[in-house]
């Protein structure tokens, strides 16, 4: 990072572009620092790769179906990300849990970057193989592998899926990477003032949170460890790549 560079603070709106696995990760992994870039003025938009149909719990019910849970997944990401201040939600509906890094959605990633032209992209880190809760989601890696191979060197060179081309779509790169979900961040924001939209934005995901009362607990547990319940501070970590 340049020493006059502070890290998500831009002297003009940008688009934010958000690309990660399933709905309710964007409210999971960065829910505070995309609220806090929306009301900085920011322009947010989300593509989730896929429904999240395969996102059964102890709480799903027992009549619940694939079908179901991905329409219903839907509803829910709608209402979250309205509450952060997304613009808009867009799905690719690929199926839960078999996620693949592969030309089909590397060219596919490709095609959105060229035709939302983000400033910013925001995914997931690839390489975090252990998260805090245990082993990350192989959709999760699968997603932020697919993601930066679509960026370089395919995004910005007109000889990669020169079909695009022919749909008009003419290369693009992001000015900045946002790796969410990382176990080796460059860059810790202080979110602890929007925290409580990231919040307020997870209890849509009805389907996934389980208990009301003890989600909120186990939340809570998520300050600095340099905070107290009491007067607690809020983080939320990313591996940052700047090409411009």
């Amino acid at each position: 990072m340049t020493p006059d560079y502070t890290p998500g603070l831009w002297d003009s709106p940008q688009t934010i572009l958000v690309i990660l696995a399933h709905p309710d990760d964007p409210e999971f992994f960065c829910g505070a620092t995309l609220a806090q870039w929306a009301r900085a003025g920011h322009k947010i938009i989300y593509y989730l790769l896929t429904c999240g149909d395969k996102g059964f719990n102890d709480s799903t019910p027992t009549e619940m179906t694939p079908e179901a849970l991905c329409a219903l997944r839907h509803i829910e990401q709608e209402a979250a990300a309205t509450v952060i201040g997304a613009q808009a939600v867009h799905y690719l509906d690929r199926p839960d849990g078999y996620l693949v890094p592969d030309l089909d959605l590397r060219c596919e990633i490709v095609r959105i970057l060229r035709k939302v032209k983000p400033d910013v992209l925001v995914t997931c880190d690839p390489q975090n193989l252990f998260a805090t809760y245990g082993i990350n989601h192989p959709d999760h890696r699968a997603a932020g592998q697919a993601v930066l191979d679509a960026v370089f060197p395919a995004a910005g060179n007109k000889e990669y899926f020169p079909e695009l081309l022919a749909e008009g779509l003419q290369p693009h790169m992001p000015k900045e990477i946002w790796c969410s979900l990382t176990s080796q961040p460059d860059v810790i924001l202080d979110v602890t003032e929007t925290w409580p939209i990231k919040l307020q934005a997870l209890l849509h995901h009805k389907t996934q949170i389980g208990d009301l009362e003890e989600f909120k607990k186990r939340m809570a547990t998520r300050h600095t460890e340099d905070s107290t319940d009491d007067n607690p501070r809020y983080e939320e970590k990313f591996r940052v790549i700047k090409y411009g």
